[in-house]
């Protein structure tokens, strides 16, 4: 007996092959995410999904219907409905592209924003939520996270790939481009591309981002300092906030956590050529995007930016960074202005802290709509 989905969200029994493919969509959610009950209008990430899970979700959806869906679908199709409409017609709706639209709507010149070391931009998606429902935002994922094409080693490949994707959408600027960690160095990257191309830039925004070319390389006591660091900055950003803003805090937390645990995994089976089928597969392509992108960014030397960087940075820094010539004011021509957020680092892009960065971002997008 086969099942589907009704109109009310309930289970009933009807033996056509559409309702089919929600029917096991629901119960692919419903083991993954743990919830008994899941109305096909639901949307995946107010269920309490991350990316861990899809990446499971999509190698199930692979094995069982033939057909390799990107993470990032899930911005375009977040519910059972429109995640069954996407696989009923058997491709995804454009085909992959580095360009994600993960908020789409507004009149307001769009925002680009590119992923970090992990190559996908789910990180951004409560960036976008609290920049406002009138605030395009397109995020920028790596090549390579379908596992079906190796991902690119330098960063100038991989913007010029971005540049062309970004003036498909925008054709011309002022551009307003920005991106964290390593998505910061791509973003400056893709901005001297489309200066170069005779293009402005309205705003080039690096969140909590190092010229990680004038970084020391690591010894065993900066790993270890750096480890402790990175505990007492989580802890103080957990100490901080009142009781509701350390639930949403370290449920955030522990969902970083989780989205690092396939790329971790993935790592180890690159490292020891482990050849790997489904899921497996897919951790190993995050693993060797993470390490494409987090060498190519070590490789990378910025030349002068003939504009204005606008540096998001924490309160404080890792002492292994906090470095003068690892920051941005020698090699922005035309100045550069610091954001100082209220928290440390790894926490800006996490609940509740995220809401900071959107607000100050909005208003570096505002001036720069402005002029």
């Amino acid at each position: 007996m086969t099942t589907n989905v009704s109109h009310e969200g309930t289970v009933s029994s009807v033996g056509n092959a559409e309702n089919d493919i929600s029917a096991q969509l629901a119960q692919i959610w419903q083991k993954l995410l743990g919830i008994e009950s899941i109305s096909p209008d639901q949307n995946y990430f107010d269920l309490g999904g991350d990316s861990v899970l899809a990446v499971h979700m999509f190698s199930q959806i692979e094995e069982r219907f033939h057909i390799k869906l990107p993470l990032a679908t899930l911005f375009e199709a977040p519910t059972i409905n429109e995640l069954a409409a996407l696989i009923r017609s058997e491709t995804p709706a454009d085909g992959w592209s580095p360009l994600v639209p993960i908020q789409p709507n507004g009149s307001r010149p769009p925002f680009f924003c590119i992923h970090g070391a992990g190559g996908n931009v789910l990180i951004y998606r409560g960036l976008s939520r609290h920049l406002g429902s009138d605030q395009p935002f397109y995020g920028l994922q790596a090549q390579g996270l379908d596992g079906g094409i190796p991902p690119l080693g330098r960063i100038e490949d991989m913007s010029a790939l971005y540049v062309k994707a970004i003036k498909r959408q925008q054709r011309h600027g002022p551009y307003l481009i920005g991106g964290y960690c390593g998505g910061g160095i791509l973003a400056y990257e893709v901005a001297q591309q489309l200066r170069s191309q005779g293009e402005e830039i309205g705003l080039l925004a690096l969140f909590d981002t190092m010229n990680f070319s004038k970084i020391r390389p690591f010894t065993v006591w900066s790993k270890s300092y750096y480890s402790v660091q990175r505990l007492v900055f989580h802890a103080a950003n957990f100490l901080r906030l009142d009781f509701g803003g350390k639930a949403q805090f370290f449920h955030g937390k522990v969902t970083s956590l989780r989205n690092r645990l396939p790329v971790w995994w993935g790592i180890i089976l690159s490292k020891f050529g482990a050849t790997s089928h489904g899921t497996g597969s897919d951790f190993r392509a995050l693993g060797e995007i993470w390490k494409s992108n987090d060498l190519a960014c070590q490789k990378y030397v910025p030349q002068k930016f003939d504009g204005i960087v606008t540096d998001f940075r924490p309160s404080k820094q890792y002492r292994v960074f906090d470095q003068p010539d690892a920051k941005w004011d020698q090699l922005a021509l035309r100045g550069q202005v610091v954001v100082d957020l209220s928290v440390y680092p790894a926490g800006m892009l996490v609940d509740p802290f995220v809401n900071h960065l959107a607000h100050e971002l909005r208003k570096a997008i505002d001036s720069a709509i402005t002029k």
